[in-house]
């Protein structure tokens, strides 16, 4: 029997709320529920070390998504290079600076815990993009828009209406970088990232580490606990449609479902998502 788009993708989790527990730490009990499409029980572990995500992962399915990983990004760097070569070219021509906007984003690495368990911990890397702005653009106005992104202080804001989650009118973008970024073309070097195991293809958005820091709930850090993807639930369905909680509860539902079928679902649905251009800018 054939899998529906609404059956593989489910119904995205709503931001589960901070619940505070003993001085011992532990912030946040993730959701327990055991079904086919859970891949992990997980706990959000609150302590003095930084943040890190005890869970049960399953061995096979990380083992094969590095595996396309490594397979899918190594050939499409290959077959994508001369177009890259050509947009870094673009770049070039249209702005004086440098070709690649090289920033510290919000990554997860995977440690063995005891026994079976497996801890994520929140680390930055350096994330990879064709430079889309002016050299050495300000970003503190970037800043304080994120904040109040994550507050839902913009308007036009929430998750039944269009909103601002990428500032409008950015007199710091480039007319060459607009249509990089509205083409998410952009966003091609980060296949870097994704064989240098910093990413994968799929998973939540990488963020910067100034927006980590204005999440006002620790409930909110669990969508570290995957890797960062280059296209996921968010990048497909989201984007600038949703608000904050809808973003963050999307990037929870993919941690708390991902699987091999849904990964291959979502890469095929990036492209004509792209084409599209429903919620870019």
């Amino acid at each position: 029997m054939a899998v529906s788009e609404r059956d593989l993708l489910g119904t995205p989790d709503a931001a589960p709320r901070e619940r505070r527990s003993s001085a011992h730490g532990v912030a946040e009990q993730g959701d327990r529920r055991k079904n086919r499409d859970v891949v992990a029980e997980r706990v959000l572990v609150w302590n003095r070390r930084g943040i890190g995500f005890v869970g049960r992962e399953s061995r096979a399915y990380l083992i094969a998504k590095r595996a396309v990983d490594i397979v899918v990004a190594g050939i499409l760097l290959v077959l994508l290079s001369p177009l890259l070569a050509l947009l870094a070219l673009g770049v070039k021509l249209t702005s004086p600076g440098p070709v690649f906007f090289i920033q510290q984003r919000a990554g997860a690495r995977r440690r063995r815990g005891r026994g079976d368990e497996v801890v994520w911990e929140a680390h930055p890397f350096a994330c990879f993009k064709l430079r889309t702005m002016t050299q050495g653009a300000d970003e503190s106005a970037h800043i304080s828009h994120i904040e109040a992104f994550v507050q839902g202080a913009l308007s036009g804001g929430g998750d039944d209406a269009p909103n601002d989650f990428k500032m409008r009118d950015d007199a710091r973008v480039t007319r060459f970088g607009s249509f990089l970024r509205k083409t998410s073309l952009d966003e091609l070097p980060q296949l870097i990232n994704v064989v240098k195991g910093d990413m994968s293809l799929v998973g939540p958005r990488p963020v910067p580490l100034y927006e980590i820091n204005a999440y006002p709930e620790a409930a909110h850090l669990e969508r570290l606990m995957a890797k960062p993807g280059i296209t996921g639930l968010w990048q497909v369905k989201g984007r600038s449609r949703v608000g904050f909680e809808g973003m963050i509860g999307m990037d929870i539902h993919y941690v708390r479902r991902q699987s091999i079928l849904l990964d291959l679902a979502l890469i095929t649905m990036t492209l004509p998502s792209v084409i599209s251009q429903k919620g870019a800018r």
